[in-house]
């Protein structure tokens, strides 16, 4: 499972022929959970295979809730309406009973539904062995190999649209950036202005370089507080994290992708979230609340990624 991302969710379902008497499904589903659930719903008499089925699954599975579910079924149930009502056979038994019934002569005769039973066990005597505990290893096998890729291909869909949304949240990132430092200029020109006309006001009380040192203590004041520099810049480095992540799959050193993923995401908002609180402007305040809306879009996502 290198180089790949893998969805929680997938299916796939495998079959076994041993001959004219049987036949076998196994069906592997799964969902998004955030640890690895495996149930599993055998026939009685293939339960102990469960651990072995389960070592299978879990060397290829690191999370998810999933079933896997093994149906045996004896091709004669699945004709046995017509092997009840072939005549032949209710013709044998009806002689053999008028055979008993001479030797002795007490004996009850059978019942339609006595009749039914003895057919079908008649049946399930003749039906093939079972097969191999090789054999069901081997479908397995091979049906988690298909289920597994199942995943990959889900996940790289999954991983084509949280790409799409990373792309879309560098072009807000980008268009905050030139917001911060026109706003700064623009509020101390609004200050010195302010001062200026203090000053005029003032009849000479207050000097026009006090009126500039305030002018200028307050922008820097201002700047100081709305200056984002820090939050768009880690913003960027998470967006490049996500895209690697994202671009490069699983590997052995990072084997819980989503829940990395994850992390990044709760970073993401954080910064988002801070953005938004020093937002001076109805334009970066709009940014800010569609990188929320991107950034819950990634997480939505996320969740479905193993």
């Amino acid at each position: 499972m290198n180089g790949a991302v893998y969805s929680m969710t997938g299916f796939a379902t495998g079959t076994l022929t041993t001959g004219a008497n049987l036949d076998i499904s196994l069906d592997i589903r799964s969902v998004n959970s955030r640890f690895l659930d495996i149930s599993f719903k055998l026939p009685d008499n293939y339960r102990y295979l469960e651990p072995k089925l389960r070592d299978i699954a879990s060397r290829l599975m690191k999370r998810g809730k999933c079933e896997i579910k093994l149906s045996v079924q004896s091709k004669h149930e699945a004709t046995e309406l017509a092997h009840e009502l072939n005549p032949d056979r209710i013709t044998h038994l009806l002689a053999q009973q008028t055979r008993i019934q001479a030797l002795a002569p007490h004996a009850a005769a059978l019942s339609v539904a006595e009749i039914l039973g003895l057919i079908a066990k008649n049946n399930e005597a003749s039906a093939d062995a079972r097969p191999s505990d090789t054999a069901l290893l081997a479908l397995m096998q091979t049906t988690m190999n298909d289920f597994v890729q199942a995943r990959r291909v889900e996940g790289g869909k999954l991983a084509g649209v949280m790409l799409d949304q990373v792309r879309n949240l560098r072009e807000q990132r980008t268009a905050v950036i030139p917001l911060i430092p026109a706003l700064i200029e623009q509020q101390r020109q609004k200050f010195i202005q302010r001062l200026n006309d203090a000053v005029a006001d003032s009849g000479g009380r207050i000097s026009a370089s006090v009126a500039e040192e305030r002018a200028l203590t307050e922008a820097t004041a201002f700047a100081l507080r709305i200056d984002v520099t820090e939050e768009v810049n880690r913003l960027g480095s998470h967006l490049d994290e996500i895209e690697s992540l994202l671009t490069k799959g699983s590997d052995s050193k990072n084997t819980e992708l989503g829940k990395r993923l994850e992390f990044l995401i709760q970073e993401l908002q954080r910064e988002a979230n801070t953005l938004g609180s020093k937002s001076a402007t109805l334009e970066s305040s709009r940014i800010a609340i569609e990188m929320k809306v991107l950034i819950e879009q990634l997480r939505e996502q996320v969740q479905n990624i193993e």
